[in-house]
């Protein structure tokens, strides 16, 4: 069974090619929450949506994040009121926010309404939520603090960043399913997708206990390099990293994730890091990490699987 933890587009590409790749009782996709904001009186937990409608074949390919052959009525109706258009909303879209809130103020967890969602939409695999608990990503910049989706959607990442906080996070639980999976023997291995270290990783591993659990899992960890040579494929992440002093590679990933994984995929572009990463203590598999294709989402999840594979059979050797 494989343990993924996802957030962002990213994410939510390697959680499709792992499910294309491994029978619904083997993988669970833990998705980070930090995102999660109440807009509009609505419950909206984006990073779930994405990995969701990805699962069910609904996604816009082309955004990455919605629902394909989405329309817009809804905001232009909202705009002409005068109301709030920074964060669109799309009409089908609209649908999973209602309904989720709907069934959290009637009393369901959040993990609890995932699953429900998921069995809607036809999704197999399973998808749980980080935490039941409230969780929120606070963004300290020079503009001052800014809740997540006002730095990424409304100022488009644009502030310069200083650091993170993640409110309630070392108080919080992990969610039922994600608990049952670092408790689990039958966990084969742990992937950490291609997602933001910071902005969509930090917020699962800052959950109590997780990040030292996961450390001490006998289960083989394996990372997926968002940066590619230099750059990320999508998002702020190479931006936030120079912003933060350090460097935008996949080496720096491997810095960063120092300590709690035992391998990780690099791209091709990046295959002349390897000695360097591996000084590290870590293993580095080399492949194409840039998922344009349904192909490329199954051949990097199918990398990843095998070598989390050959990690756990040389330690067993």
């Amino acid at each position: 069974m494989i343990l993924a933890l996802a957030g962002g587009v990213g994410g939510a590409k390697l959680a499709h090619g792992l499910s294309m790749q491994l029978k619904p009782r083997d993988l669970l996709v833990v998705v980070n929450t930090g995102d999660d904001f109440t807009h509009l009186g609505l419950h909206i937990s984006p990073d779930l949506d994405t990995v969701m409608y990805w699962l069910a074949g609904q996604n816009d390919a082309a955004r990455g994040w919605g629902l394909a052959d989405e329309t817009w009525n809804f905001m232009a109706a909202l705009e002409r009121l005068g109301g709030p258009t920074w964060f669109n909303l799309g009409d089908r879209d609209l649908a999973t926010h209602v309904e989720r809130t709907q069934r959290l103020c009637a009393g369901d967890t959040l993990s609890a309404v995932t699953r429900y969602l998921c069995d809607r939409l036809r999704i197999e695999h399973a998808v749980a939520p980080m935490s039941d608990d409230k969780v929120r990503t606070i963004v300290h910049t020079d503009e001052g603090e800014l809740e997540f989706q006002h730095y990424f959607v409304r100022r488009h990442c644009e502030p310069r960043v200083f650091r993170f906080a993640f409110e309630n996070a070392e108080a919080a639980s992990p969610s039922p399913a994600f608990d049952a999976a670092l408790a689990s023997a039958s966990t084969d291995a742990i992937v950490i997708c291609p997602s933001n270290p910071f902005l969509s990783i930090e917020p699962i591993l800052k959950i109590a206990g997780v990040r030292e659990r996961i450390a001490q899992s006998r289960a083989p960890v394996v990372a997926v390099s968002p940066i590619v040579a230099g750059d990320a494929i999508k998002g702020p992440a190479a931006k936030i990293m120079r912003e933060l002093g350090r460097e935008a590679s996949a080496l720096e990933v491997a810095r960063h994730y120092r300590g709690l994984i035992d391998g990780i995929v690099i791209d091709a572009l990046d295959a002349a890091l390897k000695p360097q990463i591996e000084a590290l203590g870590v293993k580095v598999a080399v492949t194409n990490t840039i998922m344009k294709s349904r192909s490329d989402q199954t051949l990097l999840a199918r990398t990843a699987i095998e070598f989390a594979a050959a990690l756990s059979n040389a330690v067993r050797a």
